[in-house]
């Protein structure tokens, strides 16, 4: 799993977890919707579930490939 997130471009994560982890960027992004659903217990729609998934996925990666930047500079 190391391999593939050390073959990930760090712009490519960037621009994903900007693009589609933020989309749409009107009324609110759903990234953030869903984490407030998340906090207030009410994301139990297998559908709301997916898009938080969706969102949330590019961000993971982005925090995992600058950690591992990061160690790898230590």
């Amino acid at each position: 799993m190391t391999k593939l997130l050390d073959k990930l471009p760090l712009l490519l994560l960037v621009v994903l977890a900007l693009t589609l982890g933020l989309a749409p960027f009107t009324p609110e992004p759903h990234l953030w919707e869903k984490l407030k659903m998340l906090g207030a217990g009410t994301l139990v729609r297998p559908v709301d579930v997916f898009d938080l998934a969706m969102h949330g996925v590019p961000w993971l990666l982005l925090a995992a490939k600058l950690a591992r930047l990061a160690l790898n500079r230590l």
